[in-house]
């Protein structure tokens, strides 16, 4: 018995010692800990894209427009040019920069126009060139401008002499001629010889810096036409204005509300710059009445205008129109032009179309 007992004991020792094996063996189970959470993604964020600084407006105003411009052209002299229109002679180049027009009848029922410019910087070819008469010359110093034309009547080239005009001459210019002029190729395919002289700004600018006229006004010039952003108001209708001057020329000027602006046709076309294509445009549309008869004895028929004095006019401006009233004291004054009850006038900001009319001989309509 005591040898069962024993080995009993034997194998209760080793049971023991087996599970305390297993026991020691095995591991203690750590918590596992709950997964972080992922990290939360950064936004993408896309750059504002950086604003277009604004335009630099220059600080000074153009006189004839009123818009603004660099200071350093606001004294200088404007440079009016000698226009050619008759209708086998278009499209004129350079029309749609000018920043004032004035169209003139001319002998034979015709009109010519005068381009001013107050600076030449950026303005390409101009022309065609056609010849001076002494109402464009009056109105060319009125502005104290530098006088470009090919050619004039026998009284213009008194008056060019006697006035002492600054002038550039593309017929009887000697130097100037062949400087500043040239006969365009392409208008000589299709027109006659004396609608094909042009001109350009460049070359017009190039030959005034190397001459002995002054670039800037004298000290006594004034120009004091004020201008305004504020539509004309209490006026008559006048989207659609009908000058006919002669039964050869009559001009339509149609108010375009996109732009504020006048668009001109002729022709029975728009008017067009012949270097881009564009139509002529002008925010104020003037028309001034004068006395204009032709010349006694003289065999071209030509004209005598009075661009002096005072008489009545219409400004149409943003679609409507009021009567004016315009002076010049002389022919080296400028236009001063005031509302019917004689207040100073202020013209719209941008550039201008002067219609210079006899109303005996010419009819205006407005709708």
């Amino acid at each position: 018995m005591k040898g069962r007992d024993t080995l009993k004991k034997r194998a209760w020792a080793l049971a023991l010692a087996f599970l305390l094996v297993l026991t020691g063996c095995g591991k203690k189970e750590e918590p596992v800990p709950d997964p972080e959470p992922p990290a939360a993604e950064e936004p993408i964020v896309t750059p504002e894209p950086e604003a277009e600084p604004e335009p630099a407006v220059p600080a000074g105003m153009n006189p004839l427009t009123g818009l603004p411009m660099e200071p350093e052209y606001e004294r200088n002299r404007p440079v009016a040019v000698m226009l050619n229109n008759l209708k086998k002679a278009q499209p004129q180049l350079g029309n749609s920069q000018a920043d004032i027009i004035y169209e003139v009848p001319a002998e034979g029922g015709i009109t010519r126009m005068l381009a001013v410019y107050q600076t030449l910087d950026g303005v390409g070819t101009l022309g065609s060139i056609r010849s001076s008469r002494p109402y464009y010359i009056e109105l060319a110093l009125g502005h104290d401008a530098l006088y470009v034309h090919a050619g004039g009547s026998p009284e213009a080239y008194q008056d060019l002499k006697s006035w002492k005009v600054n002038n550039v001459d593309g017929v009887n210019g000697s130097a100037s001629q062949s400087a500043v002029f040239w006969r365009d190729q392409e208008r000589r395919k299709t027109m006659d010889y004396e609608h094909t002289l042009v001109t350009s700004g460049e070359k017009i600018q190039s030959f005034w810096d190397s001459s002995k006229y002054a670039k800037t006004h004298g000290d006594g010039y004034t120009y004091s036409q004020t201008f305004t952003d504020e539509p004309l108001t209490g006026g008559a209708t006048a989207e659609h204005v009908k000058l006919a001057y002669t039964s050869y020329k009559t001009g339509l000027f149609d108010y375009d509300a996109a732009t504020g602006k006048y668009l001109v046709s002729q022709y029975q076309a728009p008017y067009v710059d012949g270097n881009t294509g564009e139509q002529v445009s002008a925010v104020n549309l003037l028309l001034l009445e004068t006395n204009i008869s032709v010349i006694s004895g003289d065999k071209e028929g030509r004209l005598k205008v009075r661009t002096t004095g005072e008489g009545d006019g219409l400004l149409c401006r943003n679609g409507q129109s009021v009567p004016i009233h315009w002076s010049r004291a002389d022919r080296n004054s400028p236009f001063v032009y005031t509302t019917a009850d004689g207040q100073p006038l202020a013209l719209g900001r941008g550039n201008s179309y002067v219609c210079i009319m006899d109303p005996k001989t010419s009819k205006v309509e407005c709708s």
